[in-house]
């Protein structure tokens, strides 16, 4: 059978949405092109995202054939119709045959226009087309925001067939890749089907001729019925489920059988005749098991021809496979597109998107956490830094790990501290800045990053020392609380000749008050013993006369 390939590229991702495409209401297929007309009044911005969905875009009427159409899909309707002209942004220009506008497709290529009388050159004037039958299909600028009557969508394509002859009394049903179809197409885009009844033969549009089915099983089932298998020789045929029998005409459809000659062999499932003989074969998806009925499933995605489109990964399933996006990336209108994983923020400090991911950098003064690659911590990579101090609160700063703080006289600095001065390490220890590294004496050999254990086949002759990685490892001891990640307070700035100061004032001070409190007392006294004597009885005063020879 004829080289498939190009055929797995065009259509496969595409076929995947035509069950969930909106039917529209109209179409028409002339040469590389088909244009379709829905009637659901939508907002530009929606219509085209529709239009998309499909692998297609908004109507661009670039020549006086594109307006033929239009008048085809258009006559006889009233309303009007978005096309795929818009002006992005900027002012209209009357000088430019479209005028300022360009066409969805990011150009303004055109050999004809049709803009109506009312033209609106203002800055503030609508930045939409929308075209009617009634007004001679005129170009009419209107808002965005406005919902119309429906839209039109075009699909361009290469390599596409002309529709097939029909004899007297046959007829042929078309259905494209993008989920319409018709009886009267003059030209299909690749990928398309064909019916021509009343024989029920099917046809599939490759390279602008049309294949008759069964063609390739990976392609809508060969065109089958009901399922389709393929023979050692990798020819695909159909077959039909337990009680029918493929109809030999047309080979796809399915009838009542008379004989089964595959229910005889027990097939799992289907058969085919060889040299006037049965034989067992698989579906697409499953090859043969050694017992020669039964089928096993086999992993499709080690064909490289699967999922071509770029950036899609081949998923394995029971039977068949799946093509979805790598991780990064988001389906939209049949086509895998970048994700920006920056938009949720993930990262602490600065994002940058990269096609299917993502990286976080930091700012000056930081590093990524090697433990959260999405997290920034301090660092700082020399003896000492400038501290990262609030600036509405003094008193709270920040050191990075491994680093104290020290208050200098308008600021506060980080200072590497010297873990090797903690006795981590059991043999020797190198201090680095924020961290430090362990090492073993020739002879041993480091284990947990701090521990040095003696080498079983050493007496203590060595050939060299072990240390540990040059990274900042994990202390396996209780460490002082010197968490320098969180708030770290000034130390004070009091020195030791001061305290002592402090101390011989205060003394000074007390003794100083008992002395006062003392000399009050004594005062106190005194007084009160001045006032007794001036109160004493009056006999007793006569005593302070003068008499001789006598006393008090």
């Amino acid at each position: 059978m004829r080289d498939v390939t190009g055929l797995f590229a065009v259509v496969l991702v595409v076929l995947q949405g035509r069950g969930a495409a909106v039917q529209p209401d109209g179409v028409y297929c002339l040469e590389n092109q088909c244009c379709t007309l829905f009637r659901d009044p939508s907002e530009f911005t929606t219509a085209q995202n529709q239009c998309r969905d499909t692998n297609g875009n908004l109507m661009t009427v670039r020549s006086s054939v594109s307006r033929d159409i239009l008048s085809i899909l258009l006559a006889n309707l009233t309303g009007r119709y978005w096309i795929g002209l818009h002006r992005p942004a900027g002012c209209p220009d009357a000088a430019a045959e479209l005028r300022g506008y360009q066409w969805v497709t990011k150009d303004s290529l055109s050999d004809f226009s049709n803009w109506a009388p009312t033209f609106d050159s203002s800055c503030s004037s609508p930045r939409c087309v929308s075209v009617s039958g009634e007004e001679n299909l005129q170009w009419n600028q209107e808002s965005c925001d406005a919902q119309p009557s429906g839209f039109l969508c075009e699909y361009v394509f290469d390599d596409g067939c002309s529709g097939l002859e029909a004899a007297g009394g046959e007829s042929v049903t078309y259905v494209t890749p993008m989920g319409f179809g018709g009886v009267d197409l003059l030209s299909l885009p690749p990928g398309s089907e064909a019916i021509r009844m009343p024989a029920e033969t099917k046809y599939v549009c490759f390279s602008q001729q049309w294949l008759r089915a069964p063609w390739t099983c990976e392609i809508l089932d060969g065109g089958c019925e009901y399922k389709c298998a393929t023979d050692p020789n990798n020819v695909p045929s159909c077959y039909c489920p337990q009680g029918q029998t493929i109809n030999l005409s047309n080979k796809v459809t399915c009838e009542d059988a008379t004989d089964e000659p595959c229910a005889r062999l027990r097939c799992d499932h289907a058969c085919y005749e060889s040299d006037g003989s049965y034989k067992c074969m698989c579906d697409h998806g499953f090859k043969l098991a050694p017992d020669g009925r039964s089928c096993v499933d086999f992993n499709d995605c080690t064909d490289e021809r699967q999922c071509p489109g770029e950036n899609f990964m081949c998923v394995n399933t029971v039977g068949g496979f799946q093509c979805v996006c790598r991780s990064g990336f988001r389906m939209t209108g049949g086509v895998c597109v970048d994700e920006d994983e920056c938009v949720s923020a993930p990262c602490e400090h600065t994002c940058i998107n990269t096609p299917g991911g993502y990286n976080c950098s930091c700012y000056d003064g930081y590093r990524l956490d090697p433990k959260s690659p999405n997290k920034c911590k301090l660092f700082c990579g020399m003896k000492e830094c400038p501290a990262e101090c609030d600036p509405n609160d003094q008193y709270q700063c920040y050191c990075p790990d491994g680093y104290i703080s020290e208050e200098r006289q308008d600021h506060v600095v980080c200072i590497d501290m010297d873990e090797c001065a903690y006795q981590y390490c059991e043999q020797k220890c190198k201090n680095t800045f924020g961290g430090y590294v362990c090492a073993c004496l020739a002879g041993y050999t480091l284990v947990d990053e701090y521990m040095c254990v003696k080498n079983e086949d050493e007496d203590g002759e060595g050939s060299g020392e072990t240390t540990a990685p040059s990274t900042t490892p994990t202390t396996p001891h209780p460490t002082p609380h010197v968490t320098h990640a969180g708030p770290t307070r000034r130390p004070s700035a009091v020195s030791p000749g001061g305290l002592a100061g402090i101390i011989v004032c205060t003394t000074f001070f007390i003794v100083l008050a008992v002395f006062l409190a003392h000399h009050i007392f004594c005062s106190s006294r005194r007084k009160l013993e001045s006032a007794a004597a001036l109160k004493a009885p009056e006999g007793e005063a006569h005593c302070l006369q003068p008499v001789p020879g006598d006393t008090c």
